[in-house]
C-alpha cells in the first residue's frame, strides 16, 4: 500500500557500473520485504527489475526499473538504473525521482569508470549519497584496500556503517555497536568515526561532544539524515546480495536514517521557462495543492504509454485536475499506478514524496510539470550527454516508412539520449545515440516492440559549417516563361558570430527597394541554405545575415522569386566569407592499467587527440583525460580493446565544436559532392 505521509517514504536510486550487482541487490530487497514470493535472478531470467526480453537475453539492465516495498513501517521506492555507459541517459534521468543516490561497487572489480562518473553526477545534482560494497563473498577480494581506494576517490566522509563478520557470512552494525569482531577493521574505531562525522552537521551537538558529553543514540540517529544531506557522512554498507548478507541491515538503515522527501531541495522550480524566472517554493505537504514532475516515459505492453511522476507536493487521486507546464493545457488524472518491475498495481491516491505512474498520457513528456493551480511552473531534469553516434536507417520492407517514423518517435520519448531526424539533404532518416551499443539496443527494441526492421549505414559525423570573415553577397533571380515572370534581386552581408550563437537575421534596408512583405521569403531562402549547408551539406551556424539592398518589379516580383534570390545571395556571400567546417570535439576519460599509458598517449596523438591530464588511481590504474575529434574516435571501443587486451574502458561526451584542419576540410567537401545548382 502507498504511504499515507511523506515521512514514511524513502526514495533511492541504485547507480554504478554495469555488473556490480545493483539489480541483484534490488531483487534481494524485494524478496526480504516479501514484495516478491521468490528471489529473482538476473542470470536465470527471473528478475522482475530486468523485465524486458532484451534485458533477460543480455543479462543486464538497459532501462531504469522502478519497484516498491514496505519495510519496518516505511515504503521504499527503488529505481534501479542501468550501469553501462551507453545507457547513461536513463541513469541520469532516474535521479530526478530519488532523494538518495546509492552507488554500488563490486568488491571483486573495485571502483570502475562509470562508478566514478555516476558518483559525480549525483554529487553535482545535490543528492545525498550512500555506498554499497556488494559481492563481498567473491574470490580474491581485498576489502581493506578497497576501503582505502573509496576514501581516496570519494572523500574522507565515506565511513563504514557496518563491516563484514563471520568470514563474510554476516555484517556487524558499527553505528549501534562500539565493540565487536569484524573480518577487518576495528568496530569501536568505526563507531567513533561515524559519530564524529554525524555531529559535524549540528553545531549544538558538536559543542556538547567536544565538552565531553555522551550524545544519545536516538539523537545521533535523528541527525543522520541531515548529515547525509550536508555530506558530512557518506555511509558505506557491505552486502553479498545473492547470499542475502547485509541486505536486511541495509533496508533497516534506509528506513531509519536516509533522508525523507522534502529534505533534499533538488533542481529549482520556477514560475516561467527563463532562467531568471522567480523561484517557486514547494513543500512535501500532502495538504497543499498538487505538484508533480514526469521524470521518465516508458511503455507498458498492457496499458500503453506510462509517465513516471514524482509527487513533489500535495495529494493526487483519480479525477484530480492538473495543468501542464505553462498552465494553458489541463486534463484529469485517470488511473494511478504503482510500478512493480514489469507490472503495475492500481492505487487510489498518492501523497507528496510518492512515485506513481499515469497511463494514456500522450500529452505528457519527460520533465513536464503537473500542477493543480493554473499558474505556470517549470523545472529542469538532470542534463544528459549530447547524442553523437549517428547512423542512417532505411526500412527493410517497402511501405514501412510511416510506421518507422512513429516507432522512432515513441523511442525518443523514452530516452533523452536517443534522437531521430530526417536529413533534408540526403532524404535519410538519421538516428543518434551515445554509442554503438546504445543504437543497437534501440533498434532491437523497435524490432521486438513494433516488429520493424531497418538497414543501417555507417555512422555520420555531425559536422557544422560556419564562416570566418565578413562578406557581401548578391543574386538576381529573373525568369520569364511566357506569362507572368519572376523577378527578385537581393544584396546581403554576412558576419561571423561567437561560437554557439546560431543564426541571426536582420534588415538594413532603406526605403522600398524591397517591399517589406518579401523579407520573410528572403529569410526562408537563407534558412534553406542554413539547414542544407553551403559547402559540404552540413547545417550552418554562428552567422549574422543582414539584407542591405535589392530591387523588385511591380508585376513580376513574388515570394518565390525573393526566396530564390535570398538563397543564392547567401550562398554567394558564404563562398566569399572564408567558410569553415566545424567538427565535434569530445571529452574522453580513459581508464587503463598504468603500463598501457604510453600506448594510449601515442594512439591518441595519431588521432589528433590532446591529453588534458592524467591521474593515478588505486590498484595501479591510470585515468587519462583527453580531447579528440569525434571522427577519429567514433570506433574507439574496438581500438581500446585491441591496445589493452580488453582491460581498458572509457566514457565520451561532447565538449565543443572547432574548425577542422584545411586538408581535412578539403577531404570532407570532396566526399560530400555538394553542389548548389541554380533553380
Amino acid at each position: 500500500m502507498p504511504a499515507s505521509k511523506p515521512a514514511d517514504i524513502r526514495n533511492i536510486v541504485f547507480l554504478g557500473h554495469g555488473g556490480v550487482g545493483k539489480t541483484s541487490l534490488g531483487e534481494a530487497m524485494l524478496f526480504a520485504a516479501k514484495a516478491t514470493t521468490r528471489l529473482g535472478s538476473v542470470n536465470d531470467g527471473t528478475s522482475i527489475l530486468d523485465s524486458s526480453d532484451l534485458e533477460k537475453e543480455r543479462k543486464h539492465s538497459v532501462d531504469p526499473a522502478l519497484a516498491y516495498m514496505d519495510h519496518a513501517g516505511r515504503t521504499i521506492n527503488l529505481i534501479d538504473a542501468p550501469g553501462y555507459p551507453d545507457f547513461i541517459g536513463g541513469a541520469l534521468t532516474a535521479m530526478a525521482g530519488a532523494d538518495t543516490a546509492v552507488v554500488v561497487i563490486s568488491a571483486t572489480a573495485g571502483i570502475e569508470v562509470n562508478t566514478r562518473r555516476m558518483f559525480k553526477a549525483a554529487h553535482d545534482l545535490g543528492l545525498p549519497i550512500a555506498l554499497v560494497i556488494n559481492k563481498i563473498d567473491g574470490d580474491n577480494v581485498d576489502l581493506p584496500s578497497l576501503m582505502t581506494a573509496v576514501a581516496e576517490t570519494f572523500g574522507q566522509a565515506c565511513k563504514a556503517i557496518n563491516l563484514p563478520a563471520g568470514g563474510g557470512k554476516s555484517v556487524i552494525d558499527c553505528f549501534a555497536n562500539d565493540g565487536g569482531e569484524a573480518d577487518f577493521g576495528d568496530v569501536s574505531n568505526a563507531h567513533t568515526q561515524l559519530v564524529e562525522n554525524i555531529i559535524e552537521s549540528d553545531e549544538e551537538m558538536m559543542e556538547a561532544y567536544l565538552g565531553g558529553e555522551e550524545i544519545p543514540a536516538e539523537k545521533l540517529g535523528a541527525a543522520f539524515a541531515t548529515a547525509m544531506v550536508e555530506e558530512t557522512i557518506l555511509p558505506i554498507f557491505f552486502t553479498a546480495a545473492r547470499e542475502n548478507v547485509g541486505v536486511t541491515e541495509f533496508m533497516d538503515a534506509v528506513t531509519k536514517y536516509f533522508p525523507t522527501p522534502g529534505m533534499v531541495p533538488g533542481l529549482p522550480i520556477r514560475g516561467g521557462e527563463a532562467q531568471d524566472a522567480p523561484a517557486v517554493a514547494v513543500e512535501a505537504d500532502p495538504a497543499k495543492p498538487f505538484i508533480g514532475q514526469a521524470f521518465k516515459i516508458t511503455t507498458d505492453p498492457f496499458v500503453g504509454k506510462l509517465a513516471w511522476i514524482r509527487v513533489l507536493q500535495g495529494t493526487v487521486a483519480p479525477e484530480t485536475t492538473y495543468h501542464l507546464n505553462d498552465g494553458k493545457k489541463s486534463a484529469k488524472i485517470g488511473h494511478l499506478f504503482k510500478v512493480q518491475g514489469g507490472g503495475t498495481n492500481e492505487v487510489k491516491q498518492a501523497v507528496a514524496g510518492e512515485i506513481i505512474a499515469l497511463a494514456k498520457v500522450e500529452e505528457i513528456n519527460c520533465g513536464d510539470m503537473l500542477h493543480t493551480d493554473a499558474a505556470p511552473l517549470f523545472r529542469g531534469v538532470p542534463a544528459t550527454p549530447t547524442p553523437m553516434y549517428a547512423q542512417a536507417v532505411a526500412p527493410k520492407s517497402r511501405g514501412d516508412e510511416q510506421k518507422i517514423s512513429e516507432a522512432l518517435s515513441r523511442l525518443t520519448e523514452e530516452d533523452p539520449t536517443f534522437q531521430a531526424s530526417r536529413d533534408s539533404q540526403t532524404n535519410e532518416t538519421v538516428i543518434s545515440g551515445v554509442g554503438d551499443l546504445h543504437l543497437r539496443m534501440m533498434l532491437t527494441k523497435m524490432k521486438a516492440r513494433f516488429n520493424l526492421e531497418v538497414d543501417t549505414k555507417p555512422p555520420k559525423i555531425p559536422y557544422k559549417e560556419t564562416i570566418t570573415a565578413p562578406a557581401d553577397g548578391h543574386h538576381r533571380h529573373k525568369k520569364q516563361t511566357g506569362g507572368a515572370g519572376q523577378f527578385g534581386e537581393v544584396y546581403l552581408r554576412v558576419e561571423p558570430l561567437d561560437r554557439g550563437s546560431g543564426v541571426e537575421f536582420a534588415s538594413e534596408l532603406f526605403g522600398e527597394s524591397i517591399p517589406r512583405q518579401f523579407l520573410p521569403a528572403i529569410e526562408k531562402g537563407v534558412m534553406d541554405v542554413v539547414h542544407s549547408g553551403a559547402i559540404a551539406g552540413y547545417p550552418l551556424q554562428d552567422i549574422k545575415v543582414a539584407i542591405t539592398d535589392g530591387k523588385h518589379h511591380p508585376v513580376d516580383s513574388k515570394e518565390v522569386a525573393f526566396r530564390t534570390a535570398g538563397k543564392y545571395a547567401f550562398v554567394d556571400a558564404i563562398q566569399k566569407a572564408k567558410p569553415a567546417i566545424l567538427e565535434p570535439i569530445v571529452n574522453l576519460e580513459i581508464t587503463v592499467p598504468s603500463n598501457y599509458m604510453g600506448d594510449i598517449a601515442s594512439d591518441l596523438s595519431s588521432r589528433r587527440g590532446r591529453i588534458q591530464g592524467q591521474d593515478m588511481l588505486p590498484g595501479n590504474i591510470a585515468c587519462i583525460k583527453a580531447q579528440a575529434p569525434l571522427a577519429e574516435v567514433m570506433q574507439y571501443n574496438s581500438q581500446l580493446r585491441s591496445v589493452t587486451g580488453g582491460q581498458g574502458s572509457y566514457t565520451m561526451e561532447l565538449s565543443h565544436y572547432e574548425p577542422v584542419p584545411g586538408n581535412v576540410q578539403q577531404q570532407i567537401i570532396a566526399a560530400s559532392g555538394k553542389k548548389m545548382e541554380k533553380e
